[in-house]
């Protein structure tokens, strides 16, 4: 019997199946729509928030995070069965889960069992890649600590990037911070969006669907040593099969995990959105990229040079971090 046990919280958007066969316990986040209140992946599911979303503009459902209590109760049932537990969530500059985490572990911790709770720095599909390696790890039987050490190794290897098919929900929530203002004078175009240091940050405007997959793609491309790829989206399936053939021939050795984007960060991004996540080698780590992915202008240049960018459908990255969840 494995020792140490793995949990989450649901903005990992990792499939109930792999879940189910790596024993990773998944502790759902809140989504708030109107007056109800609804737990993410049991009580709504992805597609009804994107079709209310599209059909009603009228409609800004909220997230919340877990409750400490949440949490306590979830390692309190864990610990009569693990000694060990990693409990693994959602970037704390992007939502207070962490913080609940903790609280619920000390309200645990008169309980027989270690628990170690860590901010993965990431999110959606992202954090799904941390939690599937220290699950891998567990049922290997390694070590709590040789599980944390590998954990500690895997953030850093894993890069992610995406595309929003619409600015309208993430400047209604203001997932844009200082560029948002500034983007929404040049609508209609589609963010290229990234995750760097524990915030999500714009890298970029394309002005078409297939110009910003052909950007995605390039990223993944320039990767050495690619070892996973996840996908969390909220497009149509025909493109998201096309997606997958597509990334298939640029890394053929590795099978993507795919999966809906949840509504705990989908309702920033809303129907349309792409995020691909890339696991490279941990070896590789201190050199990731075959060449250099961007360089931070100031955001005196981005101003200038915006309207250039988005005629001529190029990336570039933007000095420029979100709020909190």
């Amino acid at each position: 019997m494995m020792t140490t046990k793995i949990v989450t919280d649901s903005s990992c958007d990792l499939p109930q199946e792999v879940a189910k066969e790596l024993d990773i316990t998944i502790v759902p986040l809140y989504v708030q729509v109107g007056e109800k209140t609804y737990r993410d992946g049991i009580d709504i599911s992805p597609e009804q928030i994107y079709n209310d979303m599209y059909s009603n503009d009228s409609v800004v459902p909220t997230t919340a995070a877990a409750s400490p209590h949440d949490f306590a109760e979830t390692y309190s049932k864990i610990c009569h069965d693990y000694e060990n537990i990693i409990s693994i969530h959602v970037s704390s500059k992007l939502s207070s889960t962490l913080n609940a985490a903790r609280q619920g572990s000390e309200m645990a911790a008169k309980i027989n069992c270690r628990i170690e709770v860590i901010d993965s720095k990431l999110a959606t599909i992202a954090l799904g890649l941390v939690a599937v390696a220290a699950a891998k790890a567990a049922r290997a039987g390694q070590s709590m600590q040789n599980i944390l050490d590998n954990v500690s190794r895997t953030i850093p290897a894993i890069q992610v990037f995406g595309m929003l098919d619409t600015l309208k929900y993430a400047l209604r929530g203001g997932r844009l911070g200082k560029v948002g203002p500034l983007l929404s004078s040049v609508l209609p175009v589609k963010p290229i969006i990234t995750i760097r240091d524990g915030l999500v940050s714009p890298v970029g405007v394309v002005r078409t669907r297939g110009k910003g997959m052909e950007r995605l793609f390039d990223m993944v491309s320039s990767a050495v040593n690619v070892k996973e790829i996840g996908i969390a989206h909220s497009a149509m399936e025909g493109e998201v099969r096309s997606i997958v053939d597509k990334l298939k021939s640029i890394v053929p050795n590795v099978i993507p995990t795919v999966a809906n984007l949840g509504p705990v960060i989908g309702v920033h991004g809303g129907p349309g959105s792409i995020l691909m996540a890339f696991q490279q080698e941990i070896s590789d780590q201190l050199d990731t990229m075959k060449k250099p992915l961007v360089s931070l202008p100031s955001l005196h240049s981005i101003k200038e040079g915006l309207t250039h960018y988005i005629q001529k459908d190029t990336i570039r990255p933007a000095e420029f971090a979100t709020g909190t969840l």
